[in-house]
């Protein structure tokens, strides 16, 4: 009889360690008091790339002096195909390849690369001239497209917006709900893609606080971030999927066992 409940309480031993032995790589920042924050001095600007729409308002004194810049939609379709008045809604401008949109009355122009405070500043120089001289054109930039996607070992895998411009990965996972239990705190992938199409992998420590000085602390558009499960969800995922039925069979002979010794007993 002992031989046979041996097993299982090894194993349970074996599966009460593995658990313990992981609860320490839970914890992010586990080195904070000790971290140099001098290095992630510095306030983040997202950067206008290839493929990113954006939504550009020109604002004047007069409101038909900037009507020509802002492109908006004049009428749509009703019942039976029938144009009606529209919104008044922007169009959104779509930045290609080359790092350009093509801007009313200007013409090309190129942004790629530019912060929104960068952009605002160029539209504004060229379309002055367009203007009379006692018009200072107030020019507002949004990246309209901007999000990122979490997948994953987190609670809710998702496409996340980011409407501020500005989001931390921390952010982005909390966003998903942060990580399950059985997420790699250790070993976080982010894919990324920059400006010329390169593709780039990176491996983040949250565990370890100076991610907080890591030039990937902030994401950028369309990164894509997965957390890989750890031992224990591996482990679990063994034991459902191979030893459900030997779990089973010793269950059956521990009961045949017990059945035989009080026979024998009486």
């Amino acid at each position: 009889m002992k031989k046979v409940l041996f097993p299982i309480f090894l194993m349970a031993v074996v599966l009460l360690l593995n658990g313990c032995s992981t609860a320490k790589n839970v914890a992010y920042f586990q080195n904070i008091d000790t971290l140099n924050l001098a290095p992630s001095v510095g306030l983040y600007d997202a950067r206008i790339m290839p493929k990113d729409e954006l939504t550009i308002t020109v604002v004047t004194s007069d409101p038909e002096a900037g009507r020509p810049f802002n492109l908006s939609v004049q009428s749509t379709l009703g019942e039976g195909g029938k144009l009606s008045s529209g919104t008044g809604a922007l169009l959104t401008y779509l930045v290609d390849n080359n790092g350009d949109i093509d801007f009313p009355v200007v013409g090309r122009m190129r942004v790629a690369g530019m912060t929104k405070t960068e952009c605002e500043k160029l539209i504004a120089d060229k379309v002055a001239p367009y203007l009379a001289n006692e018009e200072h054109p107030v020019v507002t930039v949004n990246m309209s497209s901007y999000r990122i996607t979490v997948a994953g070992e987190v609670a809710s895998p998702k496409v996340v917006p980011v409407t501020t411009q500005k989001m931390s990965v921390l952010e982005a996972l909390a966003q998903a709900g942060d990580l399950t239990i059985y997420g790699r705190r250790d070993n976080v992938l982010l894919i990324r893609e920059t400006a010329t199409g390169q593709k780039e992998v990176h491996r983040l420590n949250l565990n370890d606080a100076n991610i907080i000085n890591s030039p990937y602390y902030y994401v950028q558009q369309n990164d894509y971030i997965y957390v890989e499960p750890n031992g224990v969800k591996s482990k679990n995922s063994a034991i459902g999927s191979s030893t459900t039925l030997w779990f089973s069979f010793v269950g059956i002979v521990t009961s045949v066992a017990s059945l035989l010794v009080n026979i024998i007993r009486n």
